[in-house]
């Protein structure tokens, strides 16, 4: 890519590899190298790609003050005059590198590894009913549980659990950390725990 136009701060700039530009102060250290924001890219006759396609590098060469405004405010025939003086503070920054992301260098990849899973598929599939035995057997192992509670949105379990007793809601909630790990059942569940140890 020939150029790229990035947002900094706020604002938006016009950059080329190699450039080198002041920016309103930022945060990172002398010498570190960061990614801006890609608002839009192309050049070199190639159409515009999308933001998400190209990554920027730019590397921090040092904070700069700006140059110097002088502010002068006088009224005719009061006597009054005030000075005063304002420089920014920036940083200088130098644009490293345009180009791709790994997001282009993965994709291929991934490609690749399905072509080669795609041999071993026989045995993959006489692997995966012992799967589906053991989830037939879970229910089973946790005795107590409440009925067609595998089936249950996060948001029933919130609703019904309230009207579980103890070993139903301790045998769910070994279920649930044994086997479907949902983070929000489980909270529903240690809460509706904590609420019958308090009554």
């Amino acid at each position: 890519m020939s150029y790229a136009i990035i947002s900094l701060g706020g604002k938006q700039y016009t950059v080329r590899e190699g450039e080198r530009l002041l920016v309103d102060r930022l945060p990172e250290a002398d010498g570190a190298t960061f990614t801006p924001t890609v608002l839009l890219a192309g050049g070199d006759g190639e159409a515009k790609l999308s933001p998400t396609d190209v990554t920027v590098t730019a590397k921090v060469l040092g904070p700069v003050l700006g140059e110097k405004i002088r502010i002068g405010k006088y009224r005719a025939k009061k006597g009054y005059k005030r000075h005063t003086g304002f420089r920014a503070k920036l940083t200088q920054i130098q644009i490293e590198s345009i180009g791709g992301s790994g997001k282009r260098a993965a994709a291929p990849a991934k490609q690749a590894e399905p072509a080669k899973a795609a041999k071993p598929k026989p045995a993959a599939a006489k692997a995966e009913p012992a799967p589906k035995a053991e989830q037939a057997a879970a229910p089973e192992h946790v005795k107590g549980m409440p009925s067609g509670y595998e089936e249950l949105t996060i948001a029933e379990i919130k609703k019904e659990s309230g009207s579980w007793n103890r070993p139903m809601l301790e045998a769910a909630l070994e279920y649930e950390r044994a086997n479907a790990a949902r983070k929000g059942a489980i909270a529903a569940l240690e809460s509706a725990l904590a609420a019958k140890e308090e009554s």
